[in-house]
């Protein structure tokens, strides 16, 4: 199944951001053990390229590793030359949605305003991250009114609360961040076991919508 396909059909992209290089591992597990297979990391991580590189290697196959906040080409090429199967921006830089088409990865740049979703979209965007998703699920069902076309996916203040209302509104995805995985935290085995059964959750709330 291609990368589009699998985060179309599972929905949740987990985001880790700032963690512990040798925590990554046991994060990605505690999260497919708990039904996530999208797994997003943040370029402005410790360490980034070898954690990418080392997750792809260890989980390929199981688990779709993606490079977020990809500011500019050169990262997305780099991101993409070290195992990252998807690339996520805050913004729209053509450039960035370019180099990651021509690499053959999956681009989710991020959007906000009608205009720039739409731009994005037309300059070869798969999926079009609305950030930040603060307006709520209100606001992606007015998006999805004149642009209904366009695949969204809401990052920024998405959670098990509201999950289901983003699905009603028409969201194909949903990019779920430090209300999953707290990187200020520390990584234990308590805390990894918390993890699992929040992904559990988070999993099957957008399955039984289906």
């Amino acid at each position: 199944m291609s990368t589009l396909s699998e985060i179309l059909e599972h929905k949740v992209i987990a985001i880790i951001r700032n963690a512990n290089p040798e925590d990554v591992p046991k994060i990605i597990k505690a999260l497919y053990e708990g039904g996530i297979k999208i797994v997003e990391i943040t370029m402005n991580s410790p360490k980034v390229l070898s954690v990418i590189e080392k997750a792809a290697d260890e989980f390929g196959g199981k688990v779709k590793i993606g490079a977020g906040t990809v500011l500019d080409p050169e990262t997305a090429r780099s991101a993409i030359l070290a195992g990252a199967e998807f690339i996520l921006s805050p913004t729209v830089k053509v450039e960035t949605i370019k180099m990651t088409k021509r690499y053959g990865a999956v681009s989710i740049p991020g959007a906000f305003t009608p205009t720039e979703i739409l731009e994005a979209y037309e300059n070869g965007g798969d999926i079009i991250k609305v950030f930040p998703a603060t307006l709520g699920p209100g606001y992606i069902k007015d998006i999805r009114g004149p642009l209904p076309q366009i695949p969204l996916l809401p990052t920024g203040g998405v959670g098990l609360d509201n999950i289901k209302d983003y699905m009603a509104a028409g969201a194909v995805g949903f990019g779920i961040g430090s209300s999953l995985v707290n990187t200020k935290e520390e990584i234990t085995e308590e805390y990894l076991v918390q993890l699992t059964e929040k992904a559990k959750r988070l999993s099957s709330a957008v399955k039984t919508n289906h």
